[in-house]
């Protein structure tokens, strides 16, 4: 099990998790089904911080929403 240990974070530890995240999606997403990585990410924020940066939840929902077009155009070109 293990056991993880919050501290307080600093505005400056803050900003610098929120650009490390952005240089981490910039490097590793490109397509919207990679978002179960993403969710990953968010959760391992969580748990060893006890933050997430609000631009992770914002590219979460950038990527939801691609997704939800990709399907409703699947969806009228099937039926």
């Amino acid at each position: 099990m293990i056991v993880y240990y919050y501290t307080i974070m600093s505005e400056f530890e803050k900003r610098h998790l929120e650009r490390e995240l952005k240089h981490y999606t910039a490097r590793n997403f490109v397509r919207p089904a990679e978002c179960r990585e993403l969710c990953l990410k968010i959760e391992d924020y969580k748990k060893r911080f006890n933050f997430v940066p609000n631009t992770a939840y914002s590219l979460l929902s950038q990527y939801n929403s691609k997704q939800n077009s990709l399907l409703y155009r699947d969806y009228i070109n099937h039926y």
